[in-house]
């Protein structure tokens, strides 16, 4: 059974750091390219970092260059964002995505960046 679960979300102040954690299971976790997306409440989900399957590259949204990391650890089959300087405007339901051929999705960590 496939599963991506996702944590670390919460409630940061403008400025804070925060970082999300997704745990995979059910699939071989090393040969997938790895992604986080994010969907703010009346938005469309879009895609936040990126990072292929051996971790030797990322990519990033403009709107989150400089200020996020993506990382994962085949070893734990585990992926990260770290998360710098945050602003309101990261305040969304943040998703681990896993893709090869098919796509599976976690359930989603709410993150809120807020004074």
């Amino acid at each position: 059974q496939v599963q991506l679960v996702e944590s670390g979300g919460g409630l940061v102040q403008p400025g804070g750091s925060l970082r999300l954690s997704c745990a995979a299971s059910g699939f071989t976790f090393s040969i997938y390219t790895m992604n986080w997306y994010r969907q703010a409440p009346g938005k469309e989900r879009e895609l936040v970092a990126t990072i292929t399957s051996s971790g030797g590259s990322t990519n990033y949204a403009d709107s989150v260059k400089g200020r996020f990391t993506i990382f994962r650890d085949n070893t734990k089959n585990m992926v990260y964002l770290q998360m710098n300087s945050l602003k309101p405007e990261d305040t969304a339901v943040y998703y681990c995505n896993a893709r090869r051929s098919t796509d599976f999705w976690g359930q989603g960590t709410q993150l809120t960046v807020s004074s």
